[in-house]
């Protein structure tokens, strides 16, 4: 493949595939941050059990802190990219340097907000006393990478929105392979346990952090980061905020819905409680593996997608849109395959506890059982997302979340427990048949009412 990528004229069914699968490859890399750490805790002696159950409580808070980078990276850059498709390199650039002001203000706000509040935040959200200590130890060192984290995955979407989707694919695939190298260091060599990984996750994100800021400062191709004044910066930022807000409730209620999740399994669970959130810790963990590179493919053509809707190319819009959808949808089935086949083995990874393999074989089939319909979900929002849709992407978003919620707090409270792992592959069913048939009717009103950018 050629090095350069234009995104107003290349072939349509290889340049998506050339945006989506770094992308895709980016996010299911990022994942293994918390997978990796969760790997080697749970095969700590004699606590790891106890430990794994507590990283995954833990987890869903740090995915709530890292979703705000989404509300700024995913919220400016499709803007970004209809500039740059429209001729408006000024203000694409504008978009940018507002784009890290603000990042560089979430990271400052949130940090002290979690880090103070971290234990009533886990004993609210279903640590229980036997996993609570780890829990709490795990987040405080975490937490200390809030700006990393912040920055390096804003601004990614920055590189990824103007077809620089490999540059940002090398600085998460750094950085993770770091924290392969320095988790196991950590953990056992320094014997410092749930804390060594979490040590192990900040030094891995200061890396993709430097990494990301030296691209899109010195490598992009389209547009540079240069820090100036900018004109406008209310304004820029209230654009951002609305573009945003779809994919940013779409992360942060995620993490909520399994913060959730666990204190239902903790309130209904009675004496198997600690059992099932154990099990609930690898679902999740497989849950984003799954769902984030699908979220990578879709995201990953957003730039594409953004810039010919500034351009005005109705007919490359809506070709790009169908192929992203076809993309999406062969990736989930290949991973359900997998799933089907290989549960026990994949689960085995995290343990070899029977009892907990078992458990969590049963409950991970069932809780990802309708990934073909969130395929369609998730390219429906992202399409909406990158043509400006906020008043459709918001309420699918939104919808999807409610249906689930709505299930979560009942099914357990009729059937038992387990039944709160039905609560994902109801909501992925109904979202999913919604989406599609108010995307494909609302498409070609989209384009024909183009607005100003």
């Amino acid at each position: 493949m050629k090095k350069e990528i234009d995104l107003k004229n290349d072939p349509l069914f290889p340049l998506c595939l050339k945006l989506s699968l770094p992308t895709a490859i980016s996010q299911a890399v990022q994942v293994l941050y918390s997978i990796v750490d969760r790997m080697y805790i749970g095969h700590i002696e004699i606590i790891g059990s106890e430990a794994l159950a507590a990283v995954g409580i833990a987890s869903p808070l740090t995915s709530l802190v890292s979703s705000f980078s989404v509300l700024i990276g995913l919220g400016g850059s499709p803007i970004m990219a209809m500039k740059l498709g429209s001729g408006d390199k000024k203000g694409a650039s504008d978009v940018l340097n507002t784009a890290l002001y603000l990042l560089i203000l979430l990271s400052l706000i949130l940090f002290p907000i979690f880090y103070f509040f971290r234990v009533p935040l886990l004993s609210a959200f279903g640590a229980t006393e036997a996993n609570i200590a780890y829990a709490e130890e795990y987040l405080r060192y975490y937490l200390y990478g809030t700006p990393f984290v912040i920055i390096a995955n804003g601004l990614a979407s920055y590189l990824i929105n103007q077809g620089e989707s490999r540059k940002a694919m090398v600085a998460v695939l750094s950085a993770t392979l770091a924290n392969i190298v320095l988790d196991p260091i950590f953990i056992f060599t320094f014997s410092l346990g749930v804390k060594g990984a979490a040590i192990a996750s900040v030094i891995s994100q200061a890396l993709q952090a430097f990494l990301t800021l030296f691209f899109i400062v010195k490598k992009a191709k389209l547009l540079r980061l240069k820090i100036k004044k900018v004109d406008g910066v209310k304004r820029i930022t209230a654009k951002i905020v609305k573009f945003g807000l779809s994919p940013f409730i779409i992360i942060a209620t995620d993490s909520l819905l399994m913060i959730l999740l666990n204190t239902m399994l903790k309130i209904y669970g009675k004496e198997n409680a600690d059992l099932l959130i154990t099990s609930s810790a690898i679902i999740q963990s497989f849950h984003l593996l799954v769902m984030n590179p699908l979220g990578g493919i879709t995201a990953g053509c957003q730039g594409l997608l953004s810039y010919n809707y500034g351009a005005n190319d109705k007919k490359r819009v809506k070709k790009a849109a169908a192929i992203v959808q076809l993309y999406a949808v062969v990736y989930a089935s290949l991973m359900l395959l997998i799933l089907l086949l290989f549960k026990e083995d994949l689960v085995r990874l995290f343990t070899t506890d029977s009892l907990v393999v078992e458990t969590s074989a049963k409950y991970l089939v069932i809780f990802e059982a309708m990934i073909i319909p969130i395929a369609f979900q998730y390219s429906n929002v992202d399409a909406f997302t990158a043509l400006g849709e906020v008043r459709y992407s918001l309420p699918l978003s939104l919808g999807r979340k409610t249906i689930f919620f709505i299930a979560l707090i009942t099914l357990p409270s009729i059937f038992g427990a387990e039944s709160a792992f039905l609560s994902e592959p109801i909501a992925d069913l109904t979202s999913g048949i919604v989406s599609t048939i108010l995307f494909y009717t609302s498409l070609n009103r989209i384009l024909e009412r183009r607005r100003s950018i």
